[in-house]
């Protein structure tokens, strides 16, 4: 049997220091982002969500976010998914990015809120029109019975959107995760990474703490 916990990285691309942050932790994140993107990090927007239901059961996957800006990071789904669901009973959710090719990651922590219907339909237009399609086909985390099923109800819509531009489904849209704190971390040797966390204080302004390893 492999022997796991011999499976071990020494990390030791970089450091992070206080004097590195900038003040507006989504401007750090720019800065950490467009870093990560210039190195070809692969899906360097794929996060991994965690949500959790209102009896406390969580649940994690991974989506893509689509926006960030000062209000907060974006991601789009069915509204009847699962973790739409989750949301809508337990509005606080965690996020996280992990660089690994930069030995960085990202983690967040806030409320959830719907983004504007205008917002969703301007994303929705521009994707692929396969990928609109496929909002139409899947009612997301629903038992399916077969792929088949899949392949026919695709068909259908392919046949239905056939002419002109495809509808923004009324199930489907962004969410907005409206950062309450935002943790950066640096992988650094023997385990002494580097974490400053930014956090809301009562008066809307971001503390930022070093944290322990």
């Amino acid at each position: 049997m492999m022997d796991i916990g011999a499976l071990r990285s020494e990390y030791k691309q970089g450091r992070l220091d206080r004097a590195d942050l900038n003040p507006n932790p989504m401007a750090q994140f720019e800065q950490w982002f467009q870093q990560a993107n210039t190195s070809q990090v692969i899906e360097v927007n794929a996060m991994q969500l965690a949500t959790a239901s209102s009896a406390g059961r969580p649940s994690l996957r991974t989506v893509l976010m689509k926006a960030f800006d000062q209000r907060g990071f974006v991601f789009y789904t069915n509204y009847n998914s699962q973790k739409a669901q989750e949301i809508t009973a337990n509005p606080q959710v965690s996020a996280l990015f992990f660089w690994k090719e930069l030995e960085r990651q990202v983690e967040i922590t806030g409320a959830v809120e719907k983004v504007n219907p205008s917002e969703s339909l301007d994303y929705f237009l521009s994707r692929p029109r396969g990928s609109q399609l496929g909002a139409w086909v899947s009612q997301q985390s629903s038992t399916l019975v077969s792929r088949d099923v899949l392949e026919q109800k695709l068909a259908a819509m392919q046949q239905k959107f056939a002419q002109g531009a495809i509808p923004l489904p009324d199930f489907w849209g962004g969410f907005r995760i409206i950062p309450d704190t935002i943790e950066f971390w640096q992988g650094r040797p023997s385990r002494l990474h580097d974490r400053f966390e930014y956090r809301l204080d009562k008066h809307k302004n971001w503390d930022v703490a070093r944290l322990s390893p």
